[in-house]
């Protein structure tokens, strides 16, 4: 009998270790409030800063994991426990909605900071801003609170562009294009929309296709007609920096002739700009006798500026128009309309048939009256000039 004990079996083969990439990264919500309102305490109130930190802490915690934990912590300084409670094991803090001051202000700030951060899934974003087109379009916020949306990564990353086509198609969808328009022209954002690409793709052709692609139509117009006016005023106050420096006129022309180029500026949508630049380049005196006389003085040395852009009738017409709404709209330049007319017909800057064409039914409705009888006799003297020319060529055939 063999007394040597019989050697149980044993289960052959290798035993793998688990890769390390191959574990789940155990779900730890306490612990990522815990980085979160520690930060939160230690940055104290000051939102500007509490944006920072959120935005580099973005990079270390997993946002788009703890989205509902990071909402919970910004609304109500903690994690709820089931039923809405806060739990009262946690460390809370005290940079929350529910802690803020109750003002209007206040709650926008908060509203920036909540609306983009980077935490929010695609279709999360895509709610917030079609509930914020909402409440933007009903006046419920203010649209100041776009401003985060010009944030340099969101903007580089898409962000910006994808959450503006949602949150506008909902405030249009909601009211229309001149709510949008008259809201975004209040806080001075009118200008900005171009803003919401990265600086490579900033373009009117660029945003137009966008938008247009994305439905928004109606937005891209606007924006265009935004940037346009924004050119307009830029080359506006330019001109008139210009002219205080005493620039030549040569000069002036030719830096006209180059920025109406670019700006695909018609000659009359020109003479319009030129005719303000010259006039608000100078401080006119409040007296209306002696203003007529620095008018003609001052328009008299800028003739040869406005000359050379009433090449064409309907430049000439807009010119006449705007010095209509000009001594109108100023007081003081009521009596000045008929001086200055004579003065740029002498100059070569208006025709006799533009004037005889502003008098019979050219003019607009400011001051109709009073200028058409300043003009009178001017006009008849035209007319008979032009009858006496028409006789003269016939005596002469």
């Amino acid at each position: 009998m063999n007394n040597q004990k019989q050697q149980k079996p044993t289960l052959t083969g290798q035993r793998f270790k688990t890769r390390k990439r191959d574990e789940k990264e155990r779900f730890d919500p306490t612990q990522f409030q815990e980085s979160i309102v520690q930060g939160l305490n230690q940055t104290g109130t000051d939102l500007e800063a509490v944006a920072k930190f959120l935005d580099a802490s973005g990079a270390k915690l997993d946002y788009r994991r703890y989205a509902e934990t990071l909402f919970d912590i910004l609304v109500a300084g903690g994690m709820l426990a089931p039923g809405g409670t806060l739990s009262d094991d946690m460390t809370r803090t005290e940079f929350c909605l529910f802690t803020a001051q109750e003002d209007l202000e206040t709650m926008q700030a908060y509203a920036q900071l909540l609306l983009f951060l980077k935490g929010f899934t695609e279709s999360e974003r895509n709610k917030l801003a079609m509930l914020t087109g909402i409440l933007l379009a009903n006046g419920n916020i203010s649209a100041s609170i776009l401003n985060s949306l010009f944030n340099e990564n969101l903007v580089k990353e898409g962000v910006s562009a994808a959450f503006a086509v949602k949150l506008f198609k909902s405030w249009i969808n909601e009211k229309d294009i001149n709510s949008v328009a008259g809201s975004l022209r209040k806080v001075g954002m009118d200008n900005r929309l171009m803003e919401l690409f990265p600086a490579n793709k900033r373009s009117c052709e660029h945003f137009s296709k966008y938008f247009t692609d994305a439905g928004l139509k109606e937005l891209s117009d606007f924006a265009r007609n935004q940037q346009s006016i924004g050119a307009r005023k830029e080359l506006q106050k330019e001109l008139q920096e210009q002219m205080a420096r005493g620039d030549p006129q040569k000069e002036i022309i030719a830096f006209t002739r180059e920025e109406m180029k670019k700006a695909s500026l018609s000659e009359q949508a020109m003479i319009g700009i030129i005719w303000t630049s010259v006039m608000s380049s100078v401080e006119w005196n409040k007296k209306e006798e002696l203003v007529t006389e620095q008018a003609i003085k001052h328009l008299k040395q800028y003739s040869p500026l406005l000359k050379a852009f009433t090449s064409q009738g309907l430049s000439e017409l807009s010119l006449l128009l705007k010095i209509q709404e000009y001594c109108y709209d100023n007081i003081h330049f009521m009596k000045a309309f008929q001086k200055i007319v004579v003065l740029l017909y002498k100059a070569d800057v208006l025709s006799e048939e533009a004037i005889l064409k502003w008098y019979t039914e050219a003019h607009v409705a400011k001051g109709k009256s009073v200028f058409l009888e300043q003009m009178k006799k001017f006009v008849e003297w035209l007319k008979n000039a032009e009858e006496e020319s028409e006789s003269e060529e016939e005596e002469a055939d």
